[in-house]
């Protein structure tokens, strides 16, 4: 049995148990028709439509993305790399991040503290590409 929400009638604010049930509903599938949604949830278009706008309003829903599937596309390895930079001058640390951001094998770069400057989420094909990267 799925999961409705509590209420049949629009509210002014949206509550926690609503909301999270909302929010999961399209994130385990962003394309889901609201026709379908609908049912899920115990709602009219109308109102799952004003639901969703206030979602989208307040933050909650910063965008509708597809996820792609990495291995289908030959890219068998995913991995952590850290990274430590030579030098801390504010040049080298604005060159650095500009060119990770020109890397299509980057999917994140995060900075740390502590022994390491960065940690970047990496997919190549394998372990030679890696090596390469």
């Amino acid at each position: 049995m799925k999961p409705t929400l509590r209420n049949t009638q629009p509210l002014k604010q949206l509550d926690n148990e609503d909301r999270l049930l909302l929010l999961q509903l399209i994130q385990e599938n962003s394309r889901i028709s609201q026709a379908k949604l609908v049912p899920q949830v115990n709602l009219t278009t109308a109102e799952l439509q004003k639901r969703l706008k206030k979602l989208e309003e307040k933050g909650f829903i910063n965008r509708y993305v597809t996820l792609i599937n990495r291995e289908a596309l030959g890219l068998d390895l995913l991995c952590f790399t850290q990274v430590t930079l030579a030098h801390y001058h504010p040049e080298c640390v604005g060159q650095f991040c500009e060119q990770v951001k020109d890397l299509s094998e980057v999917l994140e770069c995060h900075h740390l503290t502590g022994e390491f400057d960065y940690l970047l989420k990496v997919i190549v094909p394998n372990h030679q590409h890696l090596e390469k990267f």
